[in-house]
């Protein structure tokens, strides 16, 4: 994957995370969703 893919899908990913889950929550609720919709498009999260 080249940098602007990984960037589209990081961009997009934080979108969807953000629509679902809605303003207010904890930054740590919103990171590990966000990790998890990363995995479940191929991109390795450390």
């Amino acid at each position: 994957m080249m940098i602007e893919e990984i960037g589209r899908e990081v961009v997009d990913s934080a979108i969807s995370v953000h629509s679902k889950l809605g303003p207010g929550l904890l930054e740590s609720t919103y990171e590990v969703c966000l990790e998890h919709e990363l995995r479940k498009r191929g991109i390795v999260v450390e």
